[in-house]
């Protein structure tokens, strides 16, 4: 099972600049000791226990969700397409079909609330807005 910050660091080339500077910005926030959360709207995610909770109510995430998730926090505001999705949040090895990242995308805008928040970016894949 890989969703584990170490893998998320290698980028393959040819690479994006904004990629990147994405990746960079990753690695120094990892360097901040305590405890690293995300919010957005009613939703809490707490990327060090693992949870999530929206309104106060934990919500339920399979691994994968939570993966894809945790994926698009540290990706925030950059669009990010099925195939690299898959590499991040699933890991080199998979061999399945990326319509798995679309089915996750709509449990996780489901369970979150956030229809408007992940963005399905046409002919590219998704990006979470913030």
């Amino acid at each position: 099972m890989l969703c584990c910050p170490d893998a998320q660091d290698y980028i393959v080339k040819p690479f994006e600049m904004l990629e990147l500077i994405a990746r960079i910005d990753v690695v120094l926030g990892r360097s901040h000791k305590g405890e690293r959360t995300f919010k957005l709207k009613d939703v809490t995610v707490d990327l060090d226990k693992r949870t999530v909770k929206k309104a106060g109510e934990e919500v339920a995430l399979a691994h994968r969700e939570f993966c894809l998730l945790e994926t698009l926090i540290h990706n925030k505001n950059i669009a990010l397409s099925r195939e690299k999705l898959l590499e991040l949040a699933w890991g080199y090895d998979y061999e399945g079909e990326t319509k798995t990242v679309d089915v996750h995308i709509q449990k996780l805008r489901k369970k979150l609330g956030w229809e408007n928040e992940i963005k399905t970016v046409i002919k590219v894949g998704y990006r979470l807005e913030v």
